[in-house]
């Protein structure tokens, strides 16, 4: 299933376009518009999710066991998942990764924080690119989301941040009316 979100500047034209490419591949769509109708805005999105996990029998397989090392995880999701060759764990990494599995934190499963623009740790190559190996630079635990976050790059970890956050675009006019919401 493929979500469609749903922005003010998306033309019907556009999202027609993607529900249209995803019935040609046989891929179930569901709209959401989230962004400007709140949580109501989701829930055909979430009803379907609903739908499907109670009546759809696939043949999900987790990428990893939980007990893996956390070595083994970042491995499996590179081959598996981001079609990767293979790790390139930095000394200060490797460290922070032996520590947290001594401190009991190796069966959480792992979250890797890397660039939206790629596959790969690279943003430079755009996409779903092959013969890469991923760099990780950092790891540590989040263990109130019951997790381990590996770092593969410089990246804030906050989703969801613009470039340039929309909080630059607001003003008060001089007759005082606040400008630049939407």
């Amino acid at each position: 299933m493929v979500a469609v979100n749903r922005f003010p500047t998306d033309t019907d034209r556009e999202i027609d376009f993607i529900i249209a490419k995803c019935r040609e591949l046989g891929v179930n769509t569901v709209l959401s518009t989230v962004w400007a109708d709140g949580g109501e805005g989701g829930r055909a999105l979430a009803e379907e999710v609903v739908r499907l996990c109670e009546e759809e029998k696939g043949d999900f397989t987790f990428s990893y066991a939980d007990e893996l090392t956390i070595t083994e995880k970042i491995e499996a999701l590179t081959k598996k998942i981001y079609g990767g060759d293979g790790v390139n764990i930095l000394p200060a990494a490797k460290k922070q990764i032996e520590q947290i599995e001594a401190l009991g934190f190796g069966s959480c499963p792992i979250c890797v924080a890397k660039t939206q623009y790629s596959l790969s740790d690279d943003p430079l190559k755009l996409g779903a690119p092959s013969g890469f190996t991923v760099t990780v630079k950092a790891a540590k635990v989040s263990a109130g989301a019951g997790f381990v976050v590996i770092y593969t790059g410089d990246i804030l970890t906050m989703p969801g941040l613009p470039k340039v956050p929309a909080a630059e675009k607001i003003d008060v006019d001089d007759e005082g009316k606040i400008v630049g919401l939407f």
